[in-house]
């Protein structure tokens, strides 16, 4: 149902039915597309990938045009209201959401443009696997891809974008050239490194608490056509963590990941999972890739297509049994490389089937220098790790809250080692923790916050500068 004005003495959206017996509303601007308010799309947009946290908002915004979003973003300053983008909401603890406020669908502003060498833009509510299929067929690539491919570009240019290309070209925010966004005081800018520099460093990474991203200029590399996989057992942390810094800085793979997994008795194997990408008249070389690492590698081969979406047939599985819909109480922190052996050690001494609810447990090495957006936060150290417990957890709040107190234990020794959280997790985060968080470069966050969201409208679900 669409509205057609706000009510600030009720603090509620006034349809036109509703209008004709209350007082006159608060007028919202002529819009191309629509604001709504009915059950489903309040429903939709008051939940996340985590299903954890519930935050209902007033009403959703399907916009028509970028000048929708402009104009709603100076509505939401005009009259206190919150509002924050909505992509596919993969974020697990409400990061997404506003409470009493607007979301913006921008998965209606999804659009990729024509790509080149030059880059190609994206509209920020396309996904990952849209600009893989529509930079192919040009022989072109994004230089770093997620795990999972349908998430949308200006989600994880929100938060960072990690992969297993991260070790060579950084993460996804690390190969911008240029972005369109509506600052939080509602003017439409375009950014890039030579114009509003400031501005653009601040919202890569910037957790949406400068701008809404309408759309991106993506970097492009030439695409190779094939994927040779290399994967690698370890018995230990320490012997995995030694061969993925290795691997790291002498960026032998063009793709560099791990794992760990099962070992048959109760404990865990790590598994170093490596790629070179390829050409047919130009195969990698084995011996120099496995030189130096452990013995026993499977070698197997993919197009680099197929090998991006390598995850579908597990996604289908859990979406056909329900379990793409249970709660997912993921825990996501990086971790400095000197204690990353003894780190993930101990904690996977305490992981269980039970605990973990067999969901991934992932753990790689990237390089810190490789990462240029000032907002991202990474321990201090050249070679880092990811590690994340993607956590399955079943719908029974008990049981979820036992995870979330796990995952804060968890942190609270990640971080008195160097770690950092990475802000897609559910790990409750409160002001001083986002403070002890941002460390030195707290002070750059809020002058930008206050130059650029000075009412502090944008994406309240942080909780960075208030309740959320």
């Amino acid at each position: 149902m669409a509205v057609i004005g706000f009510d600030p003495v009720r603090r509620s959206w006034v349809t036109e039915a509703e209008a004709k017996c209350k007082n006159a509303p608060l007028p919202i601007p002529g819009l191309d597309g629509q604001l709504v308010t009915d059950a489903a799309s309040i429903q939709e947009a008051s939940q996340d990938f985590g299903y954890i946290i519930q935050r209902t908002p007033f009403a959703v915004l399907r916009p028509g045009s970028y000048q929708d979003i402009v104009k709603m973003v100076r509505y939401a300053g005009r009259n206190c209201i919150k509002i924050a983008g909505r992509g596919e909401a993969h974020s697990t603890y409400g990061q997404a959401q506003a409470t009493g406020g607007i979301i913006i669908d921008m998965r209606l502003l999804n659009d990729v443009g024509t790509p080149t060498p030059g880059g190609v833009w994206v509209e920020a509510g396309a996904t990952w696997r849209a600009v893989r299929d529509a930079t192919l067929p040009a022989g072109l690539t994004p230089p770093v891809f997620t795990d999972y491919l349908d998430t949308t570009v200006g989600g994880t240019l929100c938060v960072g974008g990690i992969g297993g290309a991260t070790h060579r070209h950084g993460l996804q925010i690390d190969n911008v050239l240029a972005l369109e966004v509506v600052t939080g005081d509602g003017r439409r800018m375009t950014c890039s490194p030579t114009q509003n520099p400031q501005l653009f460093r601040s919202v890569l990474g910037g957790l949406g608490q400068f701008a809404i991203i309408l759309r991106a200029r993506l970097k492009l590399i030439p695409a190779r056509t094939q994927a040779r996989v290399y994967r690698i057992l370890y018995p230990d942390a320490a012997s995995f963590v030694a061969a993925q810094t290795t691997c790291a800085l002498d960026e032998r793979f063009s793709f560099l990941e791990g794992q760990l997994v099962p070992d048959g008795s109760g404990g865990w194997l790590y598994l170093l999972e490596g790629a070179a990408y390829y050409n047919p008249d130009a195969p990698p070389n084995d011996a120099a890739l496995l030189a130096g690492l452990a013995p026993g590698a499977t070698i197997e081969e993919f197009t680099y297509s197929d090998w991006l979406s390598r995850l579908d047939p597990t996604v289908a599985f859990l979406k056909s049994v329900g379990a793409w819909t249970l709660p997912h109480p993921w825990y996501d922190v990086f971790l400095p490389g000197s204690e990353a052996a003894s780190y993930v050690s101990t904690t996977a001494a305490g992981l269980t089937a039970e605990n973990t609810g067999n969901g991934p447990i992932l753990f790689y090495a990237y390089r810190r220098s490789k990462l240029t957006m000032p907002f991202f936060q990474s321990p201090c150290e050249e070679v880092s790790f990811l590690f994340d417990i993607l956590r399955f957890a079943p719908p029974v709040p008990a049981i979820v809250q036992q995870r979330i107190d796990e995952n804060v234990a968890l942190f609270q020794q990640a971080r008195d080692l160097g770690g950092k959280r990475y802000p897609i997790s559910s790990i409750p985060f409160s002001q001083s923790d986002w403070i002890q968080h941002f460390g030195s470069d707290w002070f750059a966050f809020v002058f930008q916050k206050q130059r650029f969201d000075g009412d502090n409208v944008l994406t309240p679900g942080h909780g960075i500068f208030g309740t959320p």
